[in-house]
């Protein structure tokens, strides 16, 4: 196949994981023996090697909320390559990909890991109805109808009455290659003794990293000095996280660090945490859509996952199997579950099947299978209705 996949508000390479994404399933497919050419913002860094074709563009001024007018650059460009597929990373001002790939003919796949409905009391929303006609609303129902293939961590963020046989629900994913037990590699900080729980990710509210600054203080308080954390990422919540570390002893944060060195870090960690905090955050009352890719690279790595047991998440990490989960959210279940995982043989047992089932699941090319799969299902019932 000839694949043009969209993903113009993202940038590559990059540390956040939408960029982590749009390379994986980019190179995931092109390693299938798939022609993939790719429209994202350059990163700091040249684009990858490899098979892929990396074609720079970005939103008009760099604003994501303009980038429906890239629709005419993008349409132009289908044209001239004329690609059997169009992928497109949802984004509520988007639109282009699939646009363009009714303007020439082809299936259009559309990537949905945000809400395409609006969770209650949504700000967005009092805005739309004040537009009468609700604009907004109507365009994301339109791109979903438009859409041959959505591909979604969870049917229920798109809008009522969807076909479900053009959704397809799926998981994101880790390189179960580069990420994997005792990986090596140059660290961004000097590993202290003892346990150490790893935070990756997105310094947001409901990322939860201050829930496990402070599990390590009380825990440092209560005795437990052989337990530590390192944080790893950048964010709005970064400065109130550190502010919560502040004179606490066995706290790391590292800042951002690119993703090709990400496999070591975690390859010196002990446990991976992932303390989402879902109140923190109004969409996640529509359920906890996301496919968490901190998660998936812990697993890949062989470490066992501390989380809290709410909505999908007993089912990506079952407990006492691939880690522990516990309830209710907040730093003082967690710290039990990080003295829990202080027992050498549990984190060994819960670690190796973690990596097995990340094998097994939730692999990018088990995932690049997935849309694959779909893909030439979309195309076969596109042939037989010309």
């Amino acid at each position: 196949m000839r694949l043009l996949y969209c993903a113009i508000d993202q940038t590559v390479p990059g540390t956040k994981g939408g960029s982590v994404h749009v390379e994986a399933v980019a190179r995931g497919l092109a390693a299938l023996g798939h022609e993939v050419t790719v429209l994202t913002g350059p990163g700091d860094r040249p684009f990858p090697g490899g098979d892929v074709t990396w074609i720079p563009m970005r939103p008009p001024l760099g604003v994501k909320e303009l980038r429906w007018m890239r629709t005419g650059a993008v349409t132009r460009l289908a044209h001239a390559l004329r690609p059997d597929v169009v992928i497109e990373r949802y984004y509520n001002f988007g639109g282009e990909g699939i646009l363009a790939a009714r303007a020439v003919g082809a299936v259009g796949m559309l990537e949905v890991n945000a809400p395409v409905v609006d969770h209650p009391g949504s700000r967005k929303a009092a805005l739309d109805g004040a537009l009468l006609v609700r604009p907004m609303r109507r365009w994301r129902e339109r791109l979903c109808a438009h859409a041959d293939v959505i591909v979604t961590p969870s049917g229920a963020i798109l809008p009522p009455g969807t076909p479900r046989d053009k959704v397809v629900e799926a998981e994101w994913g880790a390189d179960t290659d580069r990420f994997h037990p005792g990986a090596t590699g140059r660290l961004r900080f000097e590993r202290p003794a003892g346990v150490l729980a790893v935070f990756a990710g997105a310094f947001r509210a409901w990322h939860g990293a201050v829930h496990l600054v402070r599990a390590v203080k009380l825990l440092r308080e209560r005795g437990h000095r052989d337990i530590s954390a390192v944080l790893i990422g950048d964010g709005p919540e970064l400065p109130r996280a550190r502010a919560e570390a502040a004179h606490a002893e066995g706290i790391v944060f590292t800042g951002p660090v690119p993703h090709d060195e990400m496999p070591a870090h975690l390859g010196v960690a002990d446990i991976g945490a992932a303390p989402f905090d879902v109140a923190a955050h109004a969409p996640l009352s529509l359920g906890f859509f996301w496919s968490p890719l901190k998660m998936f690279e812990y697993m890949a790595a062989g470490l066992p996952v501390v989380a809290p047991a709410v909505d999908r998440i007993p089912s990506l990490v079952r407990h006492d199997r691939e880690g522990l989960l516990y309830s209710p959210a907040g730093h003082v279940p967690l710290a039990e579950a990080l003295v829990a995982l202080s027992d050498p043989e549990k984190r060994a047992r819960m670690g190796k099947a973690a990596r097995e089932r990340a094998v097994a699941e939730y692999s990018w090319s088990a995932h690049c299978r997935i849309l694959e799969a779909a893909l030439d299902r979309a195309l076969a019932r596109k042939t037989a209705r010309t």
